[in-house]
């Protein structure tokens, strides 16, 4: 099989071959749920063995790897509570050890991540971020207008910093439980969501001191939940739902899947470096060749320097 890395005799803008990445799908990876008659709606997100193909193929610490991991559930869960046509993704910028960290989920449920660490760094999301902001963003492309909101880091995890992101920007109360870790079977990462829902959203015979009640009661229930339960292969997600709802009147929805979701192609990347002067192009070519590593899958493609053009006009 051709290795799409590398120079091929197709014209790089023609060549639109992925990278020899898993094909991997989780077809019950997104769990959704409600409780009738209470404001509460929710969604189960277990990555499975996507958590186990993703994550690996950066170079991490064990705690850059878990803050990987929590992004990705995180950002899935959330993604699963939109209609939209696009990609949703979650981006931390900050001046910690880990700079940069990024997921992002497509509405067919694509989904992929990185994060960019300095050496290898150990302790929770508030320390390895540091100082900066945190971002949530709808893209649905050049033709529809971008939802993006924005809060400084606060918190010392990451599900308190979308708690915070939550009271601050879209003053809605939520309830974020996160976990990732390496377990025998390979990484796996879970987000556990809850959202109250606003009282336009049909709960009728409720007043305010009842709802109060019920989403005081639903995430003093969600909060009892244990990590090892939340990464347990073996406890299938309704069962999970069932032990800490079932007295609250739990309807699940349907299921939805996620797979390995990155976007590179040898065509993209063409694209991209057509965008440069060729005196920038020189200056990347080494022994005739410029290589790009897409920073999601960490493949590096290769191009023949004499067959990409440059801008044209640009200095």
């Amino acid at each position: 099989m051709q290795n799409v890395t590398r120079p091929s005799d197709t014209p790089d803008l023609l060549n639109h071959d992925r990278p020899p990445v898993p094909d991997m799908v989780v077809p019950r990876a997104i769990l959704p749920f409600h409780l009738e008659g209470r404001p509460v709606r929710g969604r189960l997100v277990r990555l499975g063995g996507l958590a186990d193909a993703l994550i690996p193929r950066h170079e991490l610490s064990e705690d850059a790897s878990r803050l990987l991991g929590e992004a990705l559930a995180l950002t899935a869960g959330l993604a699963a509570a939109l209609k939209f046509r696009g990609s949703f993704s979650l981006q931390a910028k900050g001046d910690g050890p880990v700079p940069m960290l990024l997921a992002d989920c497509t509405d067919a449920g694509e989904i992929r991540g990185y994060a960019r660490a300095e050496g290898m760094p150990q302790g929770e999301a508030g320390a390895l971020l540091g100082k900066g902001y945190l971002a949530f963003t709808c893209d649905q492309g050049p033709e529809m207008d971008r939802y993006q909101g924005i809060v400084a880091i606060e918190g010392g995890t990451l599900a308190e910093m979308t708690d915070a992101y939550f009271r601050t920007s879209e003053q809605l109360q939520a309830f974020v439980r996160l976990a990732c870790r390496r377990t025998p079977e390979g990484w796996r990462a879970t987000a556990l969501i809850l959202e109250r829902v606003a009282a336009e959203g049909g709960i009728d015979g409720l007043n305010t001191e009842a709802a109060d009640d019920a989403w005081h009661t639903a995430t003093t229930l969600a909060a009892t939940v244990t990590e090892a339960e939340m990464l347990d292969d073996a406890l299938a997600p309704e069962q999970l739902l069932h032990r800490l709802f079932h007295l609250e009147g739990l309807l699940v929805d349907r299921p939805r899947a996620l797979s390995y979701g990155c976007r590179c192609s040898r065509a993209r990347l063409a694209g991209v470096l057509q965008g440069f002067p060729d005196s920038d192009l020189d200056e990347m070519a080494e022994h005739g060749h410029i290589t790009m590593t897409c920073e999601f899958c960490n493949l590096g493609f290769r191009f023949d320097r004499a067959e990409v053009k440059g801008g044209a006009g640009r200095a």
